[in-house]
């Protein structure tokens, strides 16, 4: 698995240790990744992501995760997230209908 955050697509970034004698060697950046399970209000059942703390916090600015999916356009997310939108787009119509 990636080390990637499937809402914010935050990755791994490259930069230099810089030792007190200047020295340069290079070293990896890694973003605080964490597996949320999001509760989904429109599904009934938890959804598990691997998120940074920061997309965490934007989907809980945002409302939850069924606001955050359906406010955001579809060319701005994963294939997964795409598959999860469209569940919870069907699961809101089956219960207002």
């Amino acid at each position: 698995m990636a080390r990637r955050c499937q809402i914010m697509d935050k990755g791994v970034l490259t930069g230099n240790n810089v030792s007190h004698a200047n020295n340069k060697t290079r070293r990896r950046f890694l973003p605080n990744l964490q597996v949320a399970s999001l509760m989904s209000e429109a599904l009934g059942k938890p959804v598990r992501l691997r998120l940074s703390m920061h997309g965490l916090r934007t989907i809980d600015h945002r409302g939850g995760l069924d606001a955050y999916l359906l406010g955001e356009r579809d060319a701005d997310l994963s294939v997964e997230l795409r598959r999860l939108k469209r569940e919870v787009v069907a699961a809101r119509n089956a219960a207002s209908a």
